[in-house]
């Protein structure tokens, strides 16, 4: 039973510490009994809609986040909220507007709300406007290993290699244990034949710092020929028990995936070489991912060798 007389405040702050840890229903259980009670509080307008987002219901989170902008149209939180979900319903104009209202608004220099407008429209592959607001936080804020890796990796994805590497290098000399950044630039060195530098980044991460296999067959693989290591040398064990942990972790689906990205025009696999030349374009971003609930369905982007894109749910990919 809830403690009677809780303020709205109080009952938006329980509901952020359930999201914070996973608990979306029993979050949304709050904010809906705060409501009952304090119809006009926007926040609890705005934590329903960020929950509702969280667990992919698309239209129950529009229409909160629709209810906090009408009772407040310049709350920033509400614009970002119903810009992002007005992103899954493809209503690119739409987002672009909320967005740009904020900047309006004069929240440039609010770092974090940058950063997460700018990952919505990586996500939903709106690179350009993503690049922008990257940029926005990184000119307010100079000093952050995170806008400047983001600058980075949006720069890359829009084939702008030159800027990607100079602000994931300017990344690592703000936050040198910033190991996403890292494996980024290092698959991005190799991917342009730098096998020397690419080493150079990946001995400085830890297995534990991949969450995808590509950098660590990269590894083994630069390890064995500089070092003239075989597969059973000790030095390489860790890394052949991550990529092992990371095979028990995968789902049928991704497994399905990553044979159809080994697959050649004609149906043959194809030499593991010949994925180098799109191989970074294929790594996952943890820092891009939005928090989702049980049955998660992130948004993913693969690209064929026939130069098919396919964009979606790995459930919709397949």
């Amino acid at each position: 039973m809830s403690e009677p007389f809780l303020s709205s405040d109080e009952y938006d702050e329980r509901a952020h510490q359930l999201y914070n840890d996973g608990k979306y229903d029993e979050a949304i259980e709050t904010l809906r009994e705060g409501l009952e009670l304090y119809a006009h509080a926007v926040e609890l307008h705005v934590g329903l809609g960020y929950a509702r987002l969280a667990r992919d219901e698309f239209a129950w989170a529009r229409r909160a986040f629709e209810e906090a902008v009408a009772l407040d149209a310049d709350h920033e939180d509400a614009l970002a909220g119903l810009g992002e979900v007005l992103l899954k319903f493809g209503d690119r104009s739409g987002a672009l507007a909320c967005f740009d209202r904020i900047l309006a608004l004069g929240f440039r220099d609010d770092h974090d709300l940058m950063l997460q407008i700018g990952r919505a429209l990586f996500r939903e592959g709106v690179l350009d406007q993503a690049r922008r607001f990257f940029q926005v936080a990184i000119t307010a804020h100079p000093d952050s290993a995170d806008a400047a890796a983001c600058v980075g990796y949006a720069s890359h994805r829009l084939c702008d290699e030159g800027s990607s590497l100079y602000w994931l290098r300017r990344a690592l000399e703000l936050e040198p244990l910033h190991a996403e950044a890292r494996i980024y630039l290092a698959n991005l060195l190799y991917d342009r034949g730098e096998y020397e530098a690419a080493l150079f980044h990946l001995e400085r991460t830890q297995p534990e710092d991949h969450c995808d296999g590509l950098a660590i067959w990269r590894l083994i693989e630069l390890k064995r020929g500089v070092y003239r290591l075989t597969d059973e040398d000790p030095e390489l064990e860790p890394w052949h028990s991550r990529i092992d942990e990371l095979a028990g972790e995968a789902e049928p689906e991704d497994l399905l995936l990553a044979e159809i990205e080994a697959m050649g025009p004609d149906g043959q696999i194809r030499d593991p070489r010949q994925l180098e030349l799109f191989g970074t374009l294929l790594t996952e971003l943890q820092g891009m991912k939005i928090r989702s609930g049980p049955g998660g369905s992130e948004q993913h982007r693969v690209a064929l060798p026939n130069g098919v894109t396919y964009a979606g749910t790995w459930e919709e990919i397949v």
